[in-house]
């Protein structure tokens, strides 16, 4: 493995280990030093400290949990739920696939992080509603990968001798159809990490997502933009954590789809 495949690699399995561990470290992110109030990396220990004398190290961490754990379930849930409903709607066809596709061309109307803001105001500030707003909104790019999919797929011959065989529709996309389609939803949720973690960062730093005295590294630079000239440091510590994990998200998205052999179609 070449060294520009291991680093992407060593930053996100970090990120990720970050994020499942922070809890049961000995940290203390909302610790209050008034002696400590903005002093930098050079002036004191670890990442220095911010407007409130708390250190950015440990904030640092439990906003990586906070990214790490919205990417997750966003991800997640959105790859499942709009790839059974892409693969469903284009494999029965006829009313209710022209349905999603209006559905679809509804969604991508609007600017996606507009749509997220907006619910997310809707909703109310706070982790669970993060995760519906961009639920809710990043299922159509995986519902419409997966309908271009598996309309290009579903008059092989494999699977019409499936038909013919009366096998049900159900298992013929579990089984014949999911398989073959996999390559590019997987790229597609790689891509979809570095995605959420920006829009998770832009929620919080507008208000809306995780609120005082929680961290998140988008709240952290909202904190951070009223001392940027006294102390960058609180800017450029949560801002470069998040650069290094889209980076590397997006890195390793290419190299996969570079092996995974994956190419760009339409229906």
């Amino acid at each position: 493995m070449k060294m520009r495949e291991i680093w992407p690699a060593g930053i996100i399995i970090l990120w990720a280990l970050i994020g499942l561990v922070a809890p049961w470290l000995p940290l203390e992110p909302n610790a209050i030093s008034l002696d400590l109030i903005l002093q930098s990396p050079i002036q004191s220990r670890g990442l220095g400290f911010d407007d409130l004398g708390r250190p950015l190290l440990d904030r640092l961490i439990y906003g990586a949990t906070t990214s790490f754990l919205v990417a997750f379930w966003v991800v997640g849930l959105a790859s499942l739920a709009g790839t059974l409903i892409g693969s469903f709607s284009a494999y029965i066809g006829g009313f209710w696939d022209r349905l999603l596709v209006h559905i679809i061309d509804l969604f991508l109307a609007f600017p996606g992080i507009l749509l997220a803001i907006a619910l997310a105001g809707i909703l109310g500030p706070g982790i669970e509603n993060v995760v519906i707003a961009l639920t809710v909104v990043g299922w159509v790019g995986y519902a419409r990968l997966a309908r271009a999919q598996v309309l290009s797929l579903k008059s092989r011959d494999h699977v019409q001798a499936a038909i013919a065989l009366g096998v049900p529709h159900g298992r013929i996309v579990r089984t014949h159809l999911l398989p073959l389609i996999s390559a590019p939803l997987i790229v597609e949720a790689t891509f979809g990490i570095a995605a959420v973690v920006v829009a998770e960062a832009g929620l919080s730093f507008l208000g809306l997502g995780v609120q005082p005295p929680e961290a998140s590294w988008g709240s952290m630079i909202r904190d951070g933009t009223r001392y940027l000239l006294v102390a960058p440091h609180m800017v450029l510590v949560p801002g470069l954590a998040m650069v290094a994990v889209v980076l590397a998200v997006n890195l390793l998205g290419d190299r996969l789809r570079d092996r995974l052999d994956v190419r760009g179609g339409g229906e």
